[in-house]
């Protein structure tokens, strides 16, 4: 069985990588020719714990493949995944431009009895577009569709791949089970194998994303309450989670979510419940709580510098909207620095995976300097920012004395310097 996935981004390149693991042969294909020499030489284009190696190993097994011929890859598959990006549009919805665009290049280039499954993030009903976009185009094509959305987390993807809590497969076949089921048998063992239609699948993600990033925006919200109540935001989150109903993840408070999957899913969601004239309100106020909260933490930082940060040193210590990746998408640091900058800090920059991408991210603003040590950072800051829980940031050593630490992430246990934590 061959499999092919179209797309070598995050969700593409990590889950075929990890079907190759699990024995399967996969070819993973991109428009961009450049990524793909770079992926046949073992340079892989995002930073992901254990990716590097698995990517390495089952290409020299001829296991995995790469190629940058979509039309000729298509043809070859039996099983293809749909694994390009869904991108916000302006107006919050997801941009199905390129799912469209492969989907048409499935309908010219499949072979009959293909199974066209879906890993993409994409609106309800999308799998029953593709369908029709493909039956208009090739007509005699005998083909069938599933729904098979990913839940990895960045940072820990390869492990949640391997270890999942549950796969779901939305599917219209007996056929398209079959088939799902038995590519995912050595990771059923122990996880659920959900079977549903298309429109719950799809659903489904959007869903899990959209409340997942509602809990974190409420302990947001408890730690600015904590903050001017004199509360503690630990033992509050705490006591919350030994409550069952609660449970304790998902109750870290920090300076406001990011990445690639919380933002655009959860602009998204309000966009399909708004065309099913269904409106999501909490998520509407999730939404804007969120983005408050990321100006929220310049007040904070401000305050720490004395009010005024014009011409004064700060060290923002991460970029990356969580450890262990080099994402910076809707990162909360973007929003602190952009800020802080137009006060006029002086503003000097570390991450120890993120730093090229925040280069580039800002590569027209002035006055930025980015650093190739946590040392140099801090190196005279009046104000130190944790912004990303690296681990080490953990334990900030050798540091001006008189330097205030704002601690966006509440990983600092103890220190000579003063901290400014959240909810503390």
């Amino acid at each position: 069985m061959n499999i092919l996935f179209l797309g070598t981004g995050y969700v593409g390149l990590v889950s075929g990588t990890c079907f190759a693991e699990l024995g399967a042969n996969v070819t993973c294909v991109d428009i961009d020719a450049g990524k793909i020499e770079s992926l046949k030489k073992g340079i892989i284009p995002i930073y992901e714990p254990g990716l590097e190696e698995l990517v390495k190993k089952n290409y020299k097994n001829k296991k995995l493949i790469f190629s940058a011929d979509v039309s000729a890859s298509i043809k070859k598959a039996d099983v293809i995944f749909i694994a390009v990006g869904t991108p916000s549009d302006k107006s919050g919805a997801a941009d199905l431009t390129y799912v469209f665009e492969v989907a048409e290049s499935i309908a010219r280039n499949a072979k009959n009895n293909v199974l066209v499954i879906t890993k993409s993030t994409v609106p309800v009903g999308t799998g029953e577009k593709i369908k029709n976009k493909i039956k208009k185009l090739n007509p005699k094509l005998k083909f069938h569709i599933a729904s098979n959305p990913e839940f990895l987390r960045e940072g820990s993807a390869v492990s949640d791949f391997m270890k999942p809590d549950r796969v779901v497969i939305g599917v219209e076949s007996d056929f398209a089970k079959e088939i799902l089921a038995k590519l995912y048998k050595p990771l059923t063992k122990k996880a659920p194998l959900i079977v549903t239609n298309l429109k719950s699948a799809e659903l489904a993600k959007y869903a899990a994303n959209s409340y997942l990033a509602m809990r974190i925006a409420f302990v947001n919200e408890l730690a600015d309450l904590c903050d001017v109540s004199n509360a503690n935001i630990d033992d509050v989150t705490h006591i919350m989670g030994l409550d069952f109903r609660i449970g304790k993840h998902y109750l870290k408070c920090g300076p406001g979510f990011g990445g690639s999957c919380f933002p655009k899913d959860t602009r998204a969601f309000c966009n399909i419940s708004n065309n099913f004239n269904s409106p999501s309100k909490i998520i509407e106020a999730v939404i804007n709580s969120n983005e408050n909260h990321k100006l929220k933490m310049v007040e904070k930082i401000v305050k720490a510098a004395g009010n005024k940060v014009r011409g004064k040193k700060i060290a923002i210590l991460g970029t990356a909207f969580k450890a262990n990746t080099d994402d910076i998408r809707d990162s909360a640091s973007l929003v602190i620095i952009e800020q802080l900058a137009k006060k006029g800090g002086d503003l000097s920059i570390y991450d120890p995976e993120a730093l090229e991408n925040t280069k580039k991210y800002f590569a027209k603003t002035k006055g930025l300097k980015f650093t190739k040590s946590i040392k140099e950072a801090v190196n005279g800051a009046v104000v130190i920012v944790i912004a990303t829980e690296w681990q080490e940031f953990k334990n900030l050593k050798n540091i001006n004395k008189n330097s205030t630490i704002v601690d966006l992430r509440n990983i600092i246990g103890s220190s000579k310097n003063k901290i400014v934590g959240l909810g503390k």
